[in-house]
């Protein structure tokens, strides 16, 4: 292996380590929060974390599937959120 690659692995570990504490401290907020928005915002945060783990085993291993699995998820993840949110302010999601 070179340089470059050996390099690449680090920061790969280095980023899958990142973005786990980050999803940990997501998941704590989402149960200590203490009103509704905080737990609105851990789970955008959360769904943003799971992207960026998608993206980074795709990077890891080489593959394009996950690029799309991360397009996919990040369209649901917001259509959720805006949804969720919106039933938390007016009871019901559809107009």
């Amino acid at each position: 292996m070179s340089f470059a690659e050996n390099l690449m692995n680090v920061a790969l570990i280095i980023a899958f380590g990142v973005v786990i504490l980050a999803q940990v401290m997501a998941m704590v907020r989402l149960v200590i929060g203490p009103s509704t928005g905080d737990r609105i915002l851990a789970l955008d945060t959360m769904v943003i974390n799971a992207i960026g783990l998608i993206v980074l085993m795709g990077i890891a291993q080489g593959a394009q599937i996950y690029f799309e699995v991360s397009l996919i998820i990040a369209m649901l993840g917001f259509v959720s959120t805006v949804a969720y949110a919106r039933f938390v302010l007016r009871g019901d999601i559809i107009e």
